[in-house]
């Protein structure tokens, strides 16, 4: 990937920003819903990811720490952590269970891990999906981390950190019209509202294309070794997006559309106000590996 003076211009401008602007700061006015006019996303990946065909657990836990490190301008990694959730804190990581393609069981527990080790206690920290709304953790939740794998999906184009709150919804079939249109309105259920401290979403092997009516192809997917993190997830998912798109170009030789459309990125900025998805109002930081990055 050829890196142009506009490039490192936009690299630089995030540094300044940083420099004024504590991110811990700006990550819990994101979790109360304040729209920024520009947002961060930090992309990592790692060439030497995979030993065979699982995640290197050691690869997984250096990748976070050095992304959120990052994104919140700490210099060593338990005080990035402890600027995201603090000992007082009752802390729910909804991951995304779904058994063709979940999230990856090793970041699960990493996030475990790190969590605990910010002071929360164990009877204070709970990992769900399906079960949220019952889980005793999440409905005293002060904190939620929010994490799931990146994939195209036949309801909304592609399955996003947006989408993963849907089973906050006691009705999840309730935002699925219109290419479910309407997800970024589950920010503003009671479960959810001003908890959000982190979005991560998983680009290990994400799916890029799909025929089965199960969704799941294991031929579109591709190791890509990634994890892009941030506060803003309209902005995260915007930028998974991009990369979902530049690998369907590559893979079909020509400019080959979602269907249905991906629709509910760009609504949730510019009519729920979620979060930014005009490229133009994301600043990327990009570490590690770039080939083929896409973005």
């Amino acid at each position: 990937m050829n890196i142009t003076r506009r490039d490192l211009l936009k690299t630089t401008s995030v540094a300044a920003v940083g420099s004024l602007i504590l991110p811990s700061v700006v990550g819990k006015a994101w979790a109360n819903g304040q729209q920024h006019d520009h947002s961060t996303v930090v992309l990592i990946r790692n060439q030497n990811l995979f030993a065979g065909d699982k995640p290197d657990s050691a690869i997984c836990s250096q990748m976070l720490d050095e992304a959120l490190c990052r994104l919140t301008g700490k210099g060593k990694a338990d005080q990035a952590w402890e600027s995201i959730v603090t000992a007082a804190d009752v802390v729910g990581v909804k991951t995304n269970g779904w058994n063709k393609f979940p999230t990856p069981s090793v970041l699960e527990e990493i996030l475990k891990e790190k969590v605990l080790a910010t002071g929360v206690k164990a009877e204070n920290f709970s990992i769900n999906d399906r079960g949220v709304l019952n889980d005793p953790v999440f409905r005293r939740a002060t904190a939620l981390i929010n994490i799931r794998p990146m994939r195209t999906h036949a309801w909304s184009g592609v399955g996003t950190l947006i989408k993963n709150y849907i089973m906050f919804s006691p009705k999840p079939s309730s935002y699925h019209d219109d290419s479910c249109a309407s997800l970024a309105a589950l920010y503003d259920l009671p479960e959810v509202k001003g908890k959000t401290r982190l979005h991560i979403l998983v680009m290990f092997t994400p799916q890029f294309h799909h025929t089965a009516p199960t969704q799941f192809s294991e031929e579109f997917t591709w190791k890509y070794n990634g994890l892009l993190l941030g506060f803003d997830p309209v902005a995260v998912d915007a930028t998974g997006l991009k990369i979902i798109e530049a690998k369907r170009h590559e893979h079909f030789g020509e400019h080959r559309p979602l269907n249905p459309p991906a629709k509910h990125i760009l609504l949730a900025d510019t009519q729920y106000r979620l979060g930014n998805a005009d490229p133009s109002k994301i600043h990327l930081v990009k570490l590690g590996w770039d080939e083929a990055s896409y973005v």
